[in-house]
């Protein structure tokens, strides 16, 4: 079995984040989800928690960050193909959230953008074409 991954978020408003999530092609997992959490689940191996305040503080003693004023975590999501990134991006900028500003990230084998939820959490959108990139590294350099 391969892996999953469960993303922990706090959220101030858990049903304008579960719309923004879905918004960028999340599906909510009503099994897992009541008024105080959201799975949000992106692909069979990556799944969004969006927990409100009170329920995220049932995990840690520390206090939570403002994700609009300091950055603790990157989350980067591959896409298929470019069109795909800016989809997301652009479904995020629409749906509450914000597309960072800044240069895309475009290399030859590499494309990528990114978004903030409404809370401010970064996500990254990548497409790598793994062919191209490693051609592209066959040419570089080997760190010793």
């Amino acid at each position: 079995m391969s892996k999953m991954i469960f993303v922990n978020l706090p959220v101030s408003d858990l049903a304008a984040s579960t719309v923004f999530y879905q918004s960028i092609g999340g599906e909510k997992n009503d099994m897992f989800s009541d008024e105080t959490a959201a799975c949000i689940v992106l692909s069979d191996t990556i799944h969004v928690m969006l927990l409100t305040h009170d329920k995220y503080k049932q995990f840690t003693p520390k206090p939570i960050a403002d994700a609009h004023a300091s950055s603790q975590v990157l989350l980067c999501l591959s896409a298929e193909d470019r069109g795909a990134v800016d989809t997301m991006v652009e479904a995020a900028a629409g749906a509450g959230g914000k597309a960072v500003p800044g240069e895309k990230q475009d290399l030859d084998f590499m494309y990528g953008r990114s978004f903030e939820d409404p809370d401010g959490h970064h996500w990254e959108v990548m497409h790598m074409d793994m062919e191209a990139a490693s051609e592209a590294m066959a040419g570089e350099p080997q760190a010793a």
